[in-house]
């Protein structure tokens, strides 16, 4: 007999995915017999990791690209499923791994990497690089995609943020925050001078515009 796995969420449909019900851990999980419309799902009922990559602006026009790294777990089968039906097969054995495998990268795709990056890039784009804290940034971006994601059926345990900024970018934050550090010694000119030698330039690149060094 088929059962369904403490480590397994089973849901199956009778009617080609318009209403589904959940087979709880330790029940047998009916057999397809001759209607075609039977479906089943096996999800996860452990948590799994993800990751997401795109290109986001951020403040003054800043671009760079983004990685973010997830802890994810499925918390309400039937309300994952809704979203992603293509998961349901016919006759899928509760044992296969291929039910909980590659099929799963589909749904990370449909289902979670896009609310991550709709909330991501609204977040970002007053995101100020230079002054950024990435913990902070961090759980805002866990808590503001949670809200979105668990009426889905899925909650975010953790994120990673990593900024993979261009060369120039680098060298503006590393400016910026070397200024700072002169301007509250009361260094301000001296700074000046030293980022001008370092450049070889008559300008610098602060924040994603240049401006002229002077010693005023």
């Amino acid at each position: 007999m088929n059962t369904a796995k403490s480590n397994q969420q089973v849901v199956v449909s009778d009617d080609c995915g318009m209403t589904w019900r959940e087979i709880k851990a330790g029940n047998a999980i009916p057999k397809a017999g001759i209607n075609v419309c039977y479906m089943k799902v096996v999800i996860p009922n452990y948590p799994m990791q993800g990751e997401s990559n795109f290109i986001s602006n951020l403040k003054d026009r800043v671009r760079a690209n983004i990685h973010i790294d997830y802890d994810y777990s499925i918390i309400n089968p039937l309300a994952f499923i809704k979203q992603a039906k293509f998961l349901g097969k016919a006759n899928t054995d509760a044992d296969s791994e291929e039910a909980i495998g590659s099929a799963f990268e589909g749904a990370e795709n449909m289902v979670i990497d896009k609310r991550i990056k709709d909330v991501a890039k609204d977040i970002l784009v007053d995101a100020d690089i230079v002054e950024l804290d990435q913990s902070d940034m961090e759980s805002h971006l866990l808590n503001e995609s949670n809200k979105i994601l668990e009426p889905l059926g899925v909650h975010l345990n953790f994120i990673t943020l990593t900024f993979d900024l261009d060369e120039q970018t680098r060298q503006a934050i590393d400016v910026s925050t070397a200024m700072k550090i002169y301007q509250s010694k009361g260094l301000q000119d001296v700074g000046k001078e030293v980022m001008k030698a370092k450049a070889g330039a008559t300008k610098i690149t602060i924040g994603g515009r240049s401006e002229p060094i002077s010693s005023e």
